[in-house]
């Protein structure tokens, strides 16, 4: 087992006026602390989505877990191949390794606080998801297909699913 010792002398305190903010609806994201406020110990992001909207596809982190806390509304949240439906309140931890992903439920909202830890910086990782492939070992987000995933997100949202080729993450 390996310990991330926090290397930061001062308590970090970010006004939420003062979180980078990313996005608009259906999916706005704010970036409160990245891992080179906190020393290395996490980072975090409050994800706010519209009804319905997909968060992040699926991926997984080598180096870090990835906690997702709901604050209010109603996720699905993959972990692995078992997906999770949460409401307020409800506390999903992915550890490393573990193929994951997040959306709103059809028909409600959902407003996430997701803590990685060890922390990676994300302020610098708006980009299209094409280029966020050119860059997974920079940030330690590898994209990845679920079938789980893929075939509960569009059985939910009524698309039709093709098999013949995989789609971009």
């Amino acid at each position: 087992m390996s310990l991330v010792v926090p290397r930061f002398d001062e308590s970090v305190v970010v006004r939420a006026a003062d979180a980078e903010a990313v996005g608009r609806a259906p999916v706005s994201v704010r970036l409160p602390a990245d891992s080179s406020a906190t020393g290395g110990a996490l980072s975090t992001q409050r994800v706010t989505l519209a009804s319905g909207a997909d968060g992040a596809r699926p991926h997984l982190h080598d180096n870090s877990a990835e906690m997702f806390f709901l604050l209010d509304g109603a996720a699905e949240i993959l972990s692995g191949d078992d997906i999770v439906t949460a409401g307020p309140g409800d506390l999903v931890i992915v550890p490393p390794g573990t193929p994951h992903a997040f959306a709103a439920v059809p028909g409600a909202d959902a407003d996430l606080l997701i803590v990685l830890t060890p922390g990676v910086e994300r302020f610098e990782y708006e980009a299209t998801p094409e280029s966020l492939l050119e860059v997974q070992e920079l940030y330690d987000n590898h994209f990845l297909r679920s079938e789980a995933w893929e075939s509960r997100r569009h059985w939910r949202t009524g698309e039709t699913v093709s098999r013949a080729r995989p789609r971009a993450p």
